[in-house]
């Protein structure tokens, strides 16, 4: 049975906060954390309070509804060090484009010279979507090898999920794209998070390094029983608002606990 890394997503959108997170994740069970560095573009709105019966509401809107801030306004390199020097977890750094759900807001050029000053600071982990143009992405990895910097060669679907079929062929073709292959897709019903598990199941005992996961109800599945399908990383996170699992995710220590008790 494997014994997957725990990786817990900081949801930050400044360097104080994540540093914080971080700090909070690491007493909380997490092998390693990401930098969604496209969150710190992100400006996080008032909360909205009403009236309702029980009392007094705080409203949030979604994130896909937050206003992002000008390229200018973070200071790349200083952002890069800080994290570098604060966070007390190898981190997977991640600068997502708003085409696999992230908050970029630049071009694609700018992004990916974030990623290389990233990969320069000599991080412990990079996420260099599948998607990148094929040059740019073969001088990324190269880089990256170059500076010990382990890839997650990953995969976004913010429209659904493919067949089972589909999602091994993903893994089994991409092998040599990174240390790590993740597919994460967007579950509309119970029926495509099966096909999560289902891929998982297939993949189970080739002794291939995967990371499957789906957002929305029943993406969570394959997050806690991670260990039985032979998963590489599961990624967290240190939210436990209520209903959590609605939205595909867990908080790292009931993913901690949920193992002890499956006796993982």
């Amino acid at each position: 049975m494997a014994d997957p890394k725990v990786c817990v997503v900081l949801d930050g959108t400044t360097v104080e906060e994540m540093t914080d997170e971080a700090a909070r994740a690491n007493l909380a069970g997490a092998d390693m954390v990401e930098v969604r560095f496209d969150r710190l573009f992100l400006i996080r709105p008032d909360p909205t309070i009403s009236e309702e019966e029980e009392g007094e509401s705080v409203a949030m809107p979604p994130e896909n509804e937050w206003e992002t801030s000008e390229m200018s306004s973070v200071d790349v390199g200083a952002a890069i060090a800080s994290l570098k020097e604060a966070l007390p977890l190898p981190v997977v750094f991640t600068v997502r484009p708003v085409s696999e759900g992230g908050f970029f807001p630049g071009i694609e050029s700018e992004r990916i010279d974030i990623l290389s000053k990233a990969i320069d600071s000599e991080v412990s982990w990079i996420d260099l979507e599948l998607s990148i143009k094929g040059t740019e992405r073969k001088k990324l990895q190269s880089a990256a090898t170059k500076k010990g910097c382990q890839i997650i060669a990953s995969k976004h679907d913010i429209n659904g999920v493919p067949d089972a079929e589909a999602i091994v062929a993903l893994v089994r073709e991409n092998q040599d794209s990174g240390n790590i292959v993740k597919f994460c897709g967007t579950a509309n019903n119970h029926s495509d998070a099966l096909q999560i598990i289902e891929a998982a199941t297939e993949l189970t005992g080739e002794g291939l390094s995967h990371s499957l996961m789906a957002l929305n109800s029943g993406g969570d599945w394959p997050r806690l029983h991670a260990p039985m399908l032979d998963q590489s990383l599961v990624y967290a996170t240190m939210r436990n608002e209520f209903r959590i699992s609605d939205k595909g995710l867990v908080n790292v220590r009931d993913l901690r606990d949920a193992w002890t008790l499956l006796e993982y």
